[in-house]
């Protein structure tokens, strides 16, 4: 099934616009090389294209390579198409092979006879190193698994009544009831089948769960191979037990991730470059504390203290599986969903460029996340059981004068409800948070 995607719009806006290199990273499986192959076309493109995977002799060609005419010459060696000047875009996937590309990438954008699309997986573990970073030469996208509202066009749900849904968001309205949960048994399916592109399909086709958890565990097994290529095997091992471990610290109530569940004594300063790693390999999303709720949070940040999640909310579910995702969809009370209700919430708020953190104080209690939202701090809490209108802590800092906090969101299995700070709302609607443009700000020119 072909799956539209929103990240298909910035790449025609480069297309359109830019004369600098296009990097598009994330992890794997996260449909990277489809994304940029079918926009390419579509948009009639004249591309040629290069896997240093599937074609290891380019890796050879390109490290041999130290001239522009000999990059040039030696990639026209290894396609049957011409290259010509002023038309050919040349796209070089699986480029962490040969990650010094992305600094030649500079010399071949100056030169200007052709364009470049570069892309792979593990790009930001392997671009932390570089010693020439082409700044101001190439453009970076990321791409995440599909969002719920990307998930939505195998449904049967309209742009219409999508639209509708973003308004109501934007005026605080409520849902009429039945479509609200008709969207939210979607969004319950969207938490047992995530957003791998591969899965989506699958399941689209076949409605088979199990189909989809066989998907999601070979999808593991790529990410933990990809361990292997860490340098010194220790901390292979170390990768593998903080993956591992994730859903388990999801399940507490407490759902920082505790070091030492790793191996008693162990201290954060041992394995942080191994947190560090996950992260810029896409393969986990962390949620570092904030000590402050106040503008900037970056100031106020403890990257020892930290929440981890998965990067796909479908993932871990399988991980728990087939059982749990059977309760999912049965809306089972008695089920612990708040670590899968919280990894879904943050990972659709990281492929919107958020940075999110969490707060936690001895007074005032723990916020499940704050984030900087149109120039304001925005506390939110996720919940999964009916007793969403808890939140003793949410409420303590909004109360607070000292914190200017305008509004506060609860994400819950309800409609769209305000009372006084706080707005409850349908958890599916964190994916609309995108949707509402930036304010802008216009200075006025000093004159003499």
């Amino acid at each position: 099934m072909q799956l539209d995607r929103k990240i298909e719009k910035k790449i025609e806006k480069w297309i359109n616009e830019s004369e600098k290199a296009l990097l598009v990273r994330g992890a794997r499986q996260v449909g990277k090389t489809h994304i940029i192959r079918s926009t390419l076309k579509r948009m009639g493109c004249r591309y040629v294209e290069l896997n240093l995977i599937e074609q290891p002799s380019a890796v050879d060609i390109l490290r041999e390579s130290h001239t522009i005419n000999e990059i040039i010459m030696g990639i026209s060696t290894l396609t049957d198409e011409p290259l010509v000047k002023g038309e050919t875009l040349i796209f070089i996937d699986e480029v962490q092979k040969y990650k010094e590309m992305v600094s030649k990438i500079k010399f071949l954008v100056d030169e200007g006879s052709f364009r470049y699309i570069l892309s792979g997986s593990l790009l930001g573990v392997e671009l932390t190193n570089l010693t020439s970073a082409p700044v101001g030469y190439l453009t970076i996208l990321d791409m995440f698994p599909l969002d719920f509202d990307e998930f939505l066009q195998i449904t049967n749900i309209t742009s219409d009544v999508r639209n509708h849904l973003k308004q109501c968001f934007k005026d605080r309205t409520p849902v009429m009831n039945t479509v609200n949960e008709k969207l939210l048994s979607l969004f319950r399916q969207y938490l047992v089948v995530g957003g791998m592109p591969e899965a989506v399909s699958k399941f689209a086709e076949s409605y088979s769960l199990q189909d989809v958890q066989t998907i999601h565990e070979d999808i593991m097994r790529l990410y933990k191979m990809d361990f292997t290529q860490y340098e010194a095997e220790n901390r292979r091992l170390i990768l593998a037990q903080i993956y591992d471990l994730i859903p388990a610290e999801l399940l507490k109530q407490n759902k920082r991730f505790i070091v030492t569940d790793l191996k008693k004594g162990l201290h954060f300063e041992r394995v942080e470059d191994s947190f560090l790693w996950l992260r810029n390999a896409g393969v986990a999303i962390s949620v570092f504390n904030a000590s402050e709720t106040r503008i900037p949070l970056k100031l106020s940040e403890k990257q020892s203290l930290f929440k981890l999640y998965m990067s796909d909310v479908g993932m871990l579910t399988s991980v728990y599986g087939m059982t749990t995702k059977s309760r999912i969809l049965t809306r089972d009370p008695n089920l612990n969903c708040g670590g899968i209700y919280e990894n879904v919430v943050a990972t659709e708020l990281a492929s919107k460029g958020y940075h999110v953190y969490y707060y936690n104080s001895k007074k005032k209690g723990e916020l499940d996340f704050v984030l900087e939202y149109r120039g304001q701090i925005l506390p939110v809490e996720v919940k999964s059981g009916k007793d969403y209108s808890v939140h003793s802590a949410l409420t303590a800092c909004v109360n607070n004068p000292e914190y200017e906090i305008p509004e506060a969101f609860v994400f819950a299995e309800c409609n769209i409800e305000r009372r006084d700070k706080v707005t409850y709302l349908p958890a599916y609607m964190v994916g609309f948070m995108d949707d509402l443009p930036e304010e802008t700000m216009t200075i006025e020119p000093i004159r003499f």
